[in-house]
């Protein structure tokens, strides 16, 4: 546990909360282990009536069919409470009228039901997985490279995720090869974008000084979340490395070993404050 846990203030009142790495390890489609004592911290904020919000760069299936993955391994997390890149990329793209090349998963598709996808002519990508191979980039790379005013938008851009098998690499990565690829600079959804943190504090009722962010990602979820304006908190779990720690560039305002200890480090600081 870290000695220095500067979130810890009054002001403190909502909770968002990433998933992979903080609530659980994936391992794969169906299956995952919760994090040691997130079943807990979930039901505590509950009982302790917390509010909080999930903010996730899940691409790799539906809002629904995360809450139903994490409810087979004991979690009660429902959809409204979970806020992924997808649906934003969709109102994004009815927006702005664009026809996609979706380089997603097929478990994904469904959140772009209705959408116009022939001739495309901007590219969405998220944690493909499988689908990342040599002849889907090269359509990709193709849609963005025959095109007048080339648009690629990456559900996300962290580099590696943990999964129960180990470390996994991310959509990022491969969004970085296309923007070298086809000479553009990508349109990152998701974390670290501070819009992102902004609709998970807006779904709260929240101030973003009032929200304290729990992840495993040094950069985007305790960096972004503090350039939005909140507390951003690093937990000991997931894909969480020592160096981490010691970044010149993010000092978080807490460190703890995992969600529950977080939680229970809150609970007993609003009952010794009041």
């Amino acid at each position: 546990m870290s000695n220095t846990q500067r979130w810890l203030t009054p002001d403190i009142k909502g909770f968002i909360l990433d998933i992979s790495g903080v609530l659980y390890n994936s391992s794969g489609s169906e299956g995952g282990e919760p994090v040691e004592g997130s079943i807990e911290a979930v039901q505590l904020l509950r009982q302790n009536k917390v509010p909080f919000r999930c903010c996730s760069n899940e691409s790799t299936a539906s809002c629904e069919h995360l809450c139903k993955k994490l409810g087979r391994i004991g979690f009660d997390i429902r959809p409204e409470e979970v806020i992924c890149p997808a649906p934003v990329a969709y109102s994004l793209l009815r927006e702005r009228n664009l026809r996609p090349y979706l380089l997603v998963k097929d478990e994904v598709l469904s959140e772009f039901d209705g959408l116009n996808t022939t001739n495309p002519n901007c590219v969405v990508m998220g944690d493909a997985q499988d689908k990342f191979s040599y002849e889907n980039l090269n359509r990709a790379f193709s849609v963005l490279i025959n095109s007048p005013k080339p648009v690629l938008i990456s559900m996300g851009c962290g580099r590696y995720y943990k999964e129960t098998d180990g470390m996994k690499i991310d959509v990022g990565a491969y969004a970085k090869g296309l923007e070298y690829a086809a000479g553009i600079k990508a349109e990152y959804l998701g974390k670290p974008n501070p819009s992102f943190f902004g609709l998970a504090v807006e779904l709260l009722k929240l101030k973003p000084s009032d929200c304290v962010m729990i992840g495993d990602d040094i950069l985007n979820d305790v960096g972004g979340s503090q350039k939005a304006g909140l507390k951003g908190v690093l937990v000991r779990s997931g894909k969480y490395r020592k160096d981490d720690e010691k970044r010149p560039d993010v000092e978080p305002d807490g460190v703890v070993d995992n969600l529950l200890d977080a939680v229970k480090q809150y609970l007993n600081f609003k009952a010794t404050s009041a």
